[in-house]
């Protein structure tokens, strides 16, 4: 056996009805993993499995769960379904699922009434996270260091973005504005009906996207810096631009067809979904990916056989003090308090 070989272990992938949490789910299940999804539409998770050759009625290999991320309530019961049929503890958990409506007028709000890119993108997955630390610190994947056998710490990532982190030009760009959090005092002061941005401004739905990524990244700093005790490794990964993913079929036809030509032919940051799923499966399997705190990235320009690096991280999403209190008031806000 190679020097550093993880054997395979079980992962629970949020949002693989298409994309890149679809093809994340291929690349693990290739790796020998067990798979478990969790989904709106669990019929509709099967029906893009199978589409993609995946195992159908092999419970042992995959199996799809019904979790809404934007209702808090299902996710309770979804974590209560998904902990009664684990034989083992949960080796990994990658949260994927996002919700991107840039072309609302008016925010559209969850079952408890938040505005539904943060409810779904960080409220949801923020609560999903803090259900299973518990179960997920007694995982027992085995590795192989090259001279005996250790433990591999169980992982959870989560899939950030370049338009998050104003570290990188993409966190720049204005329209409709940068991510960035103000104040919080749409946070502070419960985020429900008036209130459909962190910052308490005015709704802006490309923003409200930008914001709840920035919260995730944020969670995964936060993680860290709270767990890093724990045999738990946090991290954040951008795999490339995915610009034919189904997350923008609700931007214009006309930006859905240019977007890929323009990151293939202008910018080079094209990746395509298999791809974007094999690298997310590389930072959940392989132990070079085996370091907390880190945000991966592959870069805005891809060449071949380009590798990883850890990308630096704007103080938006790793000042501490800022870090606490969006822990802090997502806590009160989903519940957990």
């Amino acid at each position: 056996m190679a020097s550093s070989q993880a054997a395979p272990g079980t992962v629970l992938i949020t949002g693989t009805t298409s994309g890149v949490g679809l093809y994340a789910t291929k690349a693990l299940l290739d790796r020998g993993w067990r798979v478990i999804t969790a989904n709106r539409s669990p019929l509709r998770a099967q029906a893009a499995a199978i589409n993609l050759g995946l195992p159908a009625g092999r419970p042992n290999q995959l199996q799809h769960l019904l979790m809404d991320l934007g209702d808090l309530d299902s996710v309770r019961l979804g974590v209560k379904n998904l902990l009664e049929l684990l034989e083992e503890p949960l080796d990994a958990l990658v949260c994927n699922a996002a919700v991107y409506l840039p072309r609302l007028s008016q925010p559209r709000r969850s079952a408890q009434g938040y505005e539904i890119s943060m409810a779904t993108n960080h409220f949801g997955h923020f609560l999903l996270i803090n259900l299973l630390l518990d179960n997920m610190r007694h995982s027992s994947r085995p590795v192989w260091t090259g001279k005996s056998w250790a433990l591999e710490a169980p992982r959870v990532v989560i899939l950030g973005t370049v338009t998050a982190n104003y570290k990188e030009l993409g966190g720049k760009i204005p329209i409709p504005a940068p991510a960035d959090l103000g104040n919080l005092s749409g946070f502070e002061n419960g985020f429900r009906e008036p209130i459909s941005m962190a910052s308490g401004k005015p709704f802006k739905p490309g923003k409200a996207y930008k914001d709840s990524k920035l919260c995730n990244m944020i969670t995964t700093q936060e993680l860290h810096r709270r767990y890093k005790d724990s045999p738990i490794l946090f991290s954040s990964l951008y795999p490339g631009c995915v610009a034919n993913t189904k997350l923008f079929r609700n931007t214009p036809k006309i930006f859905q067809w240019l977007f890929p030509w323009f990151q293939k032919l202008i910018t080079g940051g094209y990746v395509s979904e298999s791809l974007a799923g094999k690298r997310v499966a590389e930072v959940v399997a392989d132990p070079q990916f085996g370091i907390s705190g880190v945000h991966w990235s592959w870069g805005n320009r891809q060449k071949k056989n380009r590798q990883q690096f850890s990308q630096e991280l704007s103080e938006r999403a790793t000042d501490p003090l800022i870090s606490k209190r969006v822990w802090e008031l997502s806590k009160q806000l989903v519940g957990l308090n």
